[in-house]
């Protein structure tokens, strides 16, 4: 039963990492994407509005993240166990 928590805790940290990847990739292609656009915006009123939607995008994403992650610790046990015990049967029929 130790090794199964490993498991499950291992790949629990993985999965948390992986998140957490794409939530700073994701604001810092939303920053570039800013950045090189900024003058293509017709005038102030459009770049604040830009601005304002990039910034909805990035809050309701990464609070969608956030209560993923939540979901995944509150449920580790039983979600990654079947993960392990799927792949363990995939792996046993392999060879």
């Amino acid at each position: 039963m130790v090794d199964l928590n490993q498991r499950i805790e291992a790949m629990h940290k993985r999965d948390v990492l992986v998140a957490w990847a794409f939530v700073i990739g994701l604001w810092l292609a939303m920053m570039f994407v800013a950045i090189a656009t900024w003058s293509l915006a017709p005038n102030g009123g459009a770049r604040t509005l830009l601005l304002i939607a990039g910034a909805i995008v990035l809050v309701f994403n990464t609070a969608a993240i956030l209560a993923m992650l939540r979901h995944y610790r509150e449920d580790r046990d039983f979600m990654y166990g079947l993960d392990i015990k799927f792949l363990d049967e995939a792996k046993g029929r392999r060879g």
